[in-house]
């Protein structure tokens, strides 16, 4: 099924719409009003939910090795994930999954 110039536009606004809807669904509607207790507590767990399906593509099909999973990434990323368990120091978990990326990519040629 080919799509015409028209079908695509109205595909593009209306996706347009409804992530404008959902945004003003926060920042309009209740962007001014104190939040309940119970919303704020499973908002807490928004970036943790968030972050895992930004970098894991990143991780499992890399666009560098051609979307084969690469070792230096996945052992990066456990190091990453072994020193934010351990520490609970983003900073130091990240410096950790870089470093161990860096040295597993330098080791490998």
């Amino acid at each position: 099924m080919s799509m015409t110039p028209a079908h695509i536009w109205l595909v593009i606004v209306l996706v347009a719409l409804g992530t404008w809807l959902i945004r003003f669904s926060f920042l309009g509607l209740i962007g001014g009003r104190q939040l309940p207790p119970w919303l704020l507590r499973h908002l807490r767990y928004t970036p943790v939910a968030v972050l895992p399906g930004l970098v894991a593509p990143l991780v499992l099909w890399p666009e560098a090795t051609g979307g084969a999973p690469d070792p230096a990434r996945l052992l990066a990323a456990g190091a990453t994930v072994a020193v934010g368990a351990i520490t609970r120091n983003v900073p130091a978990a990240i410096l950790a999954g870089a470093g161990t990326l860096f040295v597993m990519l330098r080791l490998a040629g």
